[in-house]
């Protein structure tokens, strides 16, 4: 039977991993089959992956990707969860799954000594870092797993910089893409995007919203079906968001937006993007709509600039 954690040092535990969350980013992280082609460990890859992911989800500052999405996901682009994937591909995943950090590596033996590697990878930089920890056989798997997961923890969380892109804040990338318009004629657009969250029904729309700000803010006219004015570009699609994960008090969701960009005039289709991300916050609504702001705000950084004549 487990013992009860007592209320106060509940309270402590919580309050700790909130204010870690506050002065450190939450990343995302997808784990992958290790590779265990070696009779002696073939079916230890997918059980240390599981191990694993599962010690990692216990770290404050790391959420892990559901391995059932991750193989849903993955499934469909013909990837799957082997521990084939490279730094080339990296960019690829990262973006269909939300995740900013990969790990993969490999179970092997040597002599008597069970050896597993991993492969730390960031989705945005391309960096990769590699860990490693061996045993002989009086050592189980379960801690060998639980020792590299500490280490590839460790290594997450100090070298976020470098496995991680530097985030503009939302005024820098609002003056990055007023630099980039400046000069340049910016046609009326309108904006309506069906959003949706699978799970307590979010009232007033958020994508919708932060495209609609950031069109604003950069200089462009608006419409909508109460305005004079006649849109020239259409800006339509649909977003969701689904629950991702709780830890402590803090509640992840991920968020999927889907959008095109259309000629009033003409007809033609400008541009078509997608673009998945994730929200962190300690109510399940609020980090859904941060997730779908987050979206929001990585579709205008690439969509914006060919909205201008």
């Amino acid at each position: 039977m487990k013992k009860q954690i007592p209320f106060v040092l509940s309270l402590l535990v919580l309050a700790g991993a909130l204010a870690r969350a506050k002065t450190a980013e939450v990343l995302t992280v997808a784990v992958f089959d290790f590779e265990s082609k070696d009779e002696a460990v073939r079916d230890l890859g997918p059980r240390v992956a599981a191990l694993l992911s599962a010690d990692l989800s216990a770290q404050p500052q790391i959420i892990t990707v559901e391995r059932a999405d991750l193989d849903k996901v993955l499934s469909e682009q013909a990837l799957g969860l082997s521990g084939t994937v490279s730094s080339e591909s990296a960019a690829k995943v990262g973006q269909l799954t939300g995740a900013k950090v990969l790990v993969t590596g490999r179970v092997f033996k040597v002599e008597s000594q069970t050896i597993l590697v991993a492969k730390v990878i960031g989705t945005e930089t391309s960096r990769v870092y590699g860990e490693i920890v061996q045993g002989p056989p009086t050592v189980s798997i379960i801690d060998l797993s639980a020792n590299l997961a500490a280490k590839v923890g460790a290594a997450i969380t100090e070298k976020a910089d470098t496995l991680v892109a530097k985030t503009q804040s939302r005024q820098e990338r609002v003056a990055s893409l007023r630099q980039t318009l400046e000069g340049k004629r910016l046609p009326v657009v309108s904006v309506k995007l069906n959003e949706h969250h699978y799970g307590p029904r979010a009232f007033d729309p958020a994508a919708e919203t932060e495209l609609l700000l950031m069109l604003q803010q950069c200089g462009f006219k608006l419409a909508d079906a109460a305005s004079t004015l006649k849109p020239e570009v259409e800006i339509s699609g649909e977003a969701f968001t689904a629950f991702g994960m709780q830890k402590g008090n803090l509640i992840s969701c991920k968020a999927r937006a889907e959008v095109k960009v259309r000629d009033v005039a003409s007809g033609n289709l400008l541009a078509v993007d997608r673009q998945t991300s994730v929200g962190v916050d300690v109510a399940e609504q609020t980090a859904a709509k941060t997730a779908l702001q987050n979206a929001a705000d990585e579709l205008a950084e690439r969509l914006l600039p060919k909205l201008a004549r």
